[in-house]
């Protein structure tokens, strides 16, 4: 009876432990997640701020376009430099 209570408790102990381990696995792996999940959100906000930038660029481009007016002009003088040669 002493055998069965001595395996017993080892093998609960043994348990223990493993959950002791197994918990400490957890807790790493948790705070690499955190720390993945911070360098992503501050690569979300420097593409952000990029695409921002490219966006202003854009209409900023092309409010110019709009303004200057020189497409039909260009596709003008294009034309008359293709019919010369």
């Amino acid at each position: 009876m002493i055998y069965v209570l001595i395996c017993l408790s080892l093998s609960l102990a043994g348990i223990a432990g493993l959950q002791f381990f197994y918990m400490m696995y957890l807790e790493q792996t948790g705070k690499g997640y955190k720390k993945r999940i911070r360098q992503l959100e501050h690569h979300c906000l420097r593409l952000s701020k990029r695409l921002q930038v490219a966006e202003s660029k854009i209409a900023r481009q092309e409010k110019e376009l709009a303004a200057g007016g020189q497409g039909s002009e260009d596709d003008e003088v294009w034309a008359d430099v293709l019919e010369d040669h």
